[in-house]
């Protein structure tokens, strides 16, 4: 870990402090970083703006995104001042960042009441054991727009 690495978690922690002050939402915060620029940040505004999807590193992602006008943060590094929960996990996935420094772990969020664990349990599961049913239904007219999706020739890959 670098002195430069230190400076931009100390930005996403100070982010989570922000976000507690300001009343936005939960104790998170997050930065992205391109190079030596912070391209996006984000606290959590889960209660503030009534968006259960507004998580600190989300928040961040669509920013840089934008910022950067593109659906990937190639070459980028994300600092987050907590563990990413499942939902972030799978968003900073998709968004394809080189690499992610986190602070406090899912267990010291858990502490606190934040605790992922129950979801990380729930994915494991089969569909016919998870708590929220999953059913599924109309899948030929699902798969025609999958056909229609794989037929087009001027689609933005990804």
């Amino acid at each position: 870990m670098t002195e430069q690495d230190e400076r931009f978690m100390r930005r996403a922690i100070a982010l989570a402090q922000r976000g507690i002050d300001a009343g936005a939402g939960g104790p998170f915060g997050a930065v992205i970083v391109k190079g030596s620029e912070i391209v996006g940040e984000g606290c959590n505004r889960v209660t503030s703006t009534n968006d259960p999807t507004a998580h600190a590193e989300v928040v961040a992602i669509r920013n840089a995104c934008q910022k950067l006008n593109s659906f990937q943060l190639d070459g980028c590094v994300l600092y987050t001042s907590c563990e990413p929960c499942p939902m972030c996990l799978g968003a900073i996935y998709w968004a394809r960042p080189t690499k992610v420094f986190y602070a406090a772990t899912r267990e010291d969020a858990a502490q606190i009441g934040f605790d992922d664990q129950f979801i990380y349990e729930e994915i494991e599961k089969n569909f016919e054991h998870r708590q929220m049913k999953l059913v599924n239904l109309m899948r030929d007219e699902g798969l025609t727009v999958f056909e229609n999706w794989t037929n087009k020739t001027d689609k933005t890959k990804y």
